[in-house]
């Protein structure tokens, strides 16, 4: 068990459409709200049967980063106690981006992964648009996003405007690197989870090839057809094995989880 099994549920990074960053962000915000927590849990198989490996956690609040008025979103990443034997994650996320724009305005990272540790700090200066990490500046040729506000910039997309097999490009920056990717747009259809059963919207990610992901469209996403666009299941084949990730609990949507048939 390494990293990535905590690090799927960070999924959602790999959609953002840059065809909208031509210019400042300026969308309302229609999928989510202060206070919004969204808990789901990380299932590992490589003999047939799906064990519970760890889990992630999302909370969002609205602040003032340096008198601008921002969302911060904290996402924690953890393996389970009895598998931390194994190999034990401790994961920490943390972005700014601004309320009104969806500009990233800082991202952090503490990742505790076994004997590994790593901490990132960028801090992005919109006005010359360029990124400043571990004493380095990265000059950004547009709008790109922070993994963690991708997921919630892309929750505000509408999917309808959408043809089957389309394809949404996106730019990221991570690592002190600009990744150049999509989301293809695969339609509608009902999926059953751990958590209930939901009318759901069906994407697939282009993967940047790992260590433990094979590069492509290996993996599955799901999100509520509801306006919360929420992510309910993520499902993806790795070097040994698969993941599965399901949203298992919230709190405080912004609307009803209208998308919801049946709950297990």
């Amino acid at each position: 068990m390494k990293t990535h099994l905590v690090r799927l549920a960070f999924f959602l990074s790999c959609f953002v459409s840059s065809k909208l960053f031509a210019q400042p962000i300026t969308l309302p915000n229609p999928a989510f709200q202060h206070g919004e927590q969204i808990r789901f849990t990380v299932f590992y198989n490589v003999i047939g049967l799906y064990v519970n490996a760890g889990t992630a956690t999302f909370t969002t609040s609205l602040e003032q980063y340096n008198n601008i008025p921002a969302y911060h979103v904290v996402a924690i990443g953890v393996t389970n106690k009895k598998y931390d034997w194994i190999f034990k994650v401790r994961d920490r996320y943390e972005s700014y981006f601004d309320a009104e724009q969806f500009r990233s305005l800082r991202f952090v990272r503490n990742i505790n992964e076994g004997d590994f540790s790593h901490q990132e700090d960028i801090v992005f200066n919109r006005t010359t648009n360029t990124a400043f990490s571990n004493k380095k500046s990265y000059k950004l040729s547009h709008d790109v996003l922070d993994v963690i506000n991708a997921i919630y910039f892309a929750r505000n997309i509408d999917f309808n405007s959408y043809r089957v097999g389309d394809r949404i490009p996106i730019d990221i920056f991570l690592d002190e690197e600009l990744y150049h990717t999509y989301i293809k747009y695969m339609g509608k259809e009902v999926v059953k989870t751990k958590y209930g059963t939901f009318k759901a919207i069906k994407l697939k990610p282009m993967l940047i090839k790992g260590s433990m992901f094979e590069g492509g469209e290996k993996m599955t996403l799901w999100v509520t057809d509801d306006a919360n666009h929420i992510p309910v299941r993520a499902e993806s084949p790795i070097s040994v094995g698969s993941v599965k990730v399901d949203m298992m609990s919230y709190e405080n949507l912004r609307y009803p989880l209208s998308s919801l048939l049946a709950r297990d």
